[in-house]
C-alpha cells in the first residue's frame, strides 16, 4: 500500500542527486517496480533510495523511513564510507583570478565558506561560485572557481 502511495506522489520531473556515486550510477529511466537498496552496492538508480517504511504497529527506524540523500548517507555510514565530500578546501593560499581555488561539483553551482588564509583568519564568508562566474571573498579577496563534473544530459535543475 505504501509503495503504491509513493508511486502516485512522485513528481513527474525529479532532480538527480548531486553526489559522485549517484551521478556515476544513475539511469534516466524509471524502474517498473521499486526496490529498496539495503547497501551502497545495490544503489543503481535514484529510486532505489526510497525507504521501506515501518511494519504495521511498529515505530520505524531511521533507515526504514529515510529516503533520498538521507538514505544514501545512512547506507554509506553503515559501511564506514563518507557519502559527501567533507574535506576542507585548500586554505594554504589565497586563490587569484589567474590561479583560483578549484571547487568540484556535480551541480552547476556550489556554496563555499571562506575562512581566509591561513584558515581561520576571518569569519566565514559564504559565496556561490557557478559555471558562469567565479566568486571572490569580500574579506580576503580569495577567488573560487567551479569545476563542473556533471553531465549536460539528464541534469534537471530548479
Amino acid at each position: 500500500m505504501l509503495r503504491q502511495t509513493l508511486r502516485l506522489a512522485r513528481p513527474a520531473q525529479t532532480r538527480l542527486f548531486s553526489t559522485a556515486f549517484l551521478a556515476r550510477n544513475a539511469h534516466a529511466s524509471t524502474p517498473k517496480e521499486f526496490k529498496t537498496a539495503k547497501s551502497l552496492s545495490e544503489v543503481t538508480d535514484k529510486y532505489d533510495l526510497i525507504g521501506t517504511g515501518a511494519q504495521p504497529g511498529t515505530v520505524p527506524t531511521d533507515l526504514e523511513q529515510a529516503t533520498g540523500l538521507e538514505r544514501l548517507e545512512l547506507l554509506a555510514k553503515l559501511e564506514g564510507v563518507e557519502a559527501f565530500e567533507t574535506e576542507p578546501l585548500d586554505s594554504s593560499r589565497k586563490g587569484t583570478m589567474a590561479d583560483p581555488i578549484i571547487v568540484n561539483s556535480y551541480d552547476t553551482y556550489r556554496y563555499v565558506g571562506c575562512t581566509g588564509s591561513p584558515a581561520g583568519s576571518h569569519e566565514i564568508m559564504w559565496m556561490k561560485p557557478s559555471v558562469e562566474k567565479v566568486s571572490r571573498c569580500w574579506e580576503c579577496g580569495s577567488v573560487y572557481k567551479l569545476n563542473y563534473l556533471g553531465s549536460e544530459e539528464g541534469d534537471h535543475h530548479h
